[in-house]
């Protein structure tokens, strides 16, 4: 006779290990998100099982400028990406703007520029990430401290910071001037959110997104029109303009 006690245990233990599993599998957990009736996605990355990588140029020197090239090239390395994001305002040759941090190595140096240009709105600031902690602050505050980051990318403009939406030109929470925003911060020190709209917003909507909804103290900006998502477990591959420096999570592919 079946031991229908036990057949129900091993049922839900089985239950259990394929949920737990298939959360494993899950890299980035990415969700939609309604906040003051527009659309957002939110993705979220645990440095505890994750690690993010910051990328510009493949092995011969050439941007990557899409998520496709950059896929391809890990691919050729039997490595997957999992998630990607545009990671910070860039040259017309696709060189980083300001500060760019990769495996320790600073590729371009801290920029100080203070102009009309979203990344020169003041203030400015870093993302970063040393060890399995990561965290946004100022470019003065990069600049006092001299953190030793395996990977930094610089941007602007800081979108809050100290627990306020910051108080540059742009970003006036009567402005009209919407577009499609992208944007990061540090919810605690091992985990790390980042935000696309999925509609025009403006900065003061955007920056209230970070501040009310996620409760982050610092967020900075990545930038607008080109913002671009990658998140294939979200069934999300945006293929817009070209880019320069991309964050992103790779594991290596499986049967290898």
């Amino acid at each position: 006779m079946i031991d229908l006690r036990k057949l129900l245990v091993n049922c839900v233990a089985l239950l259990g290990a394929l949920l737990f599993f298939g959360s494993a599998a899950q890299a980035v957990e990415c969700a939609a998100q309604t906040v003051g009736g527009r659309p957002f996605t939110v993705c979220r990355v645990n440095l505890k099982s994750e690690q993010l990588d910051l990328f510009w140029r493949d092995d011969a020197g050439k941007p990557y400028r899409q998520f496709s090239a950059l896929r391809d090239a890990l691919e050729s390395k039997a490595k997957r990406l999992e998630f990607a994001v545009n990671a910070g305002m860039y040259k017309p040759d696709f060189s980083p703007v300001g500060l760019f941090v990769v495996d320790s190595q600073e590729l371009k140096p801290l920029n100080h520029h203070v102009g009309s240009g979203n990344f020169s709105q003041q203030p400015n600031g870093v993302f970063l990430v040393e060890g399995n902690s990561a965290r946004v602050i100022t470019t003065d505050d990069y600049d006092k401290e001299r953190p030793k980051p395996s990977l930094a990318t610089q941007s602007g403009p800081m979108l809050v910071h100290d627990g306020e939406i910051t108080t540059s030109a742009v970003m006036s929470p009567t402005s009209t001037w919407r577009k499609i925003r992208n944007g990061v911060c540090a919810p605690s020190p091992d985990a790390v959110a980042f935000i696309i709209s999925d509609s025009p917003v403006t900065f003061y909507e955007f920056a209230s997104v970070f501040r009310d909804s996620l409760h982050c103290r610092e967020a900075l900006y990545l930038d607008g029109t080109i913002s671009s998502l990658y998140a294939p477990g979200f069934n999300r591959e945006d293929r817009g303009s070209d880019m320069g420096p991309i964050l992103g999570v790779v594991t290596p592919r499986p049967g290898r």
